[in-house]
């Protein structure tokens, strides 16, 4: 082993003489990974203290209540990580060709046109047509009644998710992952606290239920906001804004966010609307199985981190090799971070199939739920090999400002292969829940088929970024 010093911060890393190439991935890899890990558990707490509400059918609404309301949420958040992706794949390529007086620019053209675009208009439907948007989804009124004061909360605090989402893309494309992740851990650690609090009365507080942990969240988002605009205006990072900088919008900034933009909105606008028709499908199962439903979602939560950790190390160090003119080393890099990626997704996978049921009970003692959400799980343990392969490369070709193909990945596998399979598992055959992760299972394969041939061509090395 031996020292390097880091281009961000100054500290000292170690760095494999053997493998340099390892070294960097997992410099950029585990912060983000633990950033990522940390956030679900946290989540999986959440989603645990709702399941243990003292009342069963009450804690089965609040919980299928938070799974139907974060699908809407969810798509909106997919929008501006959309948007994000572009900011990403121009930042890392900028930082790697030292033209870092361009990366201002391209932040404030990201948060400018998330907000007005995307952010404000969006939290605005959600407040106004609350009933409407989650009936669509398919809740009940046992859950519409306990999720749509929490809708209208994590509405407004979508506000702030966003602005935190995009300056966390930023310092995530010039390999500067630590600082989102000691935010995210602090804020996350806050909203537990503030759960516990809110949803069960503590301290003298009121017993608000469902309702409680969507003031928790909010009041979360608004507090890493703050912390993280504070970072960047201090002008601790490469990543800075000032406000004494003029700003107007630049053609070519504009021209970029669009040709790489475009392809991923689409391809999240695919993918969520594939996820929300499949949520509806399985809602119609009703709440207890729903709520067993998104039990599995939120312990899958855990398995999508490693690929997405490597995914986002793999985007960074992609975009910043181009930028320096060595595709060569961008593909030794998307190998390297989809090998041990995968390697820890697949040590998750035999956690799921062999001790499913005990996850499951930590979050409900109903004998139904345990009993669905083990079956799901057993399902998810053999999407975990394709799901992470995929999630990898598709960050890397995303790097590259190569967006076509991931779309068309996902267009594929979610809205047509998922849905379709789905209704006929589900609606047809009569398999349940299991049905319903099965047809998730055959997506994941599709998607891993398209990326991969994707990659295996190179072209995405010849991407041109103004």
């Amino acid at each position: 082993m031996n020292y390097r010093k880091d281009e961000n911060n100054g500290q000292k890393v170690f760095m494999d003489i053997k493998d340099p190439a390892r070294a960097d991935v997992i410099k950029i890899a585990w912060p983000v990974l633990v950033e990522l890990l940390l956030g679900s558990l946290f989540g999986m707490i959440d989603m645990m203290m709702l399941g243990r509400i003292s009342d069963n059918a009450l804690a089965a609404a609040s919980v299928a209540a938070v799974g139907i309301t974060n699908q809407p949420l969810f798509i909106g958040l997919s929008l501006v990580q959309a948007l994000n992706v572009g900011g990403t794949a121009m930042i890392a390529r900028y930082y790697g060709a030292n033209e870092n007086e361009k990366i201002e620019t391209v932040l404030k053209h990201v948060i400018l046109l998330s907000m007005l675009m995307l952010t404000i208009p969006l939290s605005i439907l959600g407040l106004v047509f609350t009933d409407s948007i989650m009936t669509f989804i398919g809740a009940q009124a046992d859950a519409l009644q306990a999720g749509r004061g929490y809708f209208r909360i994590i509405m407004v605090g979508f506000i702030f998710q966003s602005l935190n989402m995009s300056i966390s893309a930023a310092l995530r494309g010039i390999g500067e992952t630590k600082t989102p992740m000691r935010v995210n851990l602090k804020v996350n650690f806050l909203n537990v606290i503030g759960n516990a609090v809110l949803i069960y009365g503590l301290f003298g507080f009121p017993k608000l239920g469902v309702t409680g942990a969507g003031i928790s969240t909010a009041m979360s988002n608004a507090i890493a906001s703050v912390l993280l605009l504070a970072y960047i205006v201090k002008g601790k990072s490469i990543i800075k804004i000032s406000l004494r900088h003029p700003f107007k919008f630049d053609g070519n900034i504009i021209y970029n966010l669009i040709k790489i933009g475009v392809p991923a909105t689409l391809e999240q606008l695919a993918l969520r609307t594939g996820i929300l028709l499949f949520a509806r499908i399985v809602a119609g199962l009703g709440t207890v199985i729903y709520a067993a439903h998104q039990i599995a979602l939120n312990i899958l939560g855990l398995s999508f981190q490693p690929g997405q950790a490597f995914g986002i190390a793999a985007s960074s160090l992609t975009g910043r090799t181009l930028g320096a003119k060595d595709p060569e080393k961008a593909e030794e890099y998307a190998k390297k971070t989809r090998r041990i990626g995968s390697m820890i997704s697949t040590f998750m996978a035999v956690i799921f199939f062999f001790f499913g049921p005990q996850l499951v009970s930590l979050y409900s003692p109903d004998p139904v739920i345990i009993r669905n959400t083990s079956a799901a799980l057993k399902v998810i343990a053999l999407v975990q090999p394709f799901q992470s392969s995929q999630f990898i490369l598709a960050g890397a070709l995303r790097g590259a400002g190569d967006t076509f193909w991931p779309l068309v990945a996902t267009f594929t596998g979610v809205l047509l292969i998922r849905v379709v399979f789905t209704h006929i598992f589900v609606n047809i055959i009569g398999y349940g829940l299991v049905g319903a992760w099965m047809a998730v299972f055959i997506d994941q394969i599709i998607r891993w088929v398209f990326v991969y041939a994707r990659f295996r061509t190179g072209k995405w090395k010849h991407v041109k970024i103004r």
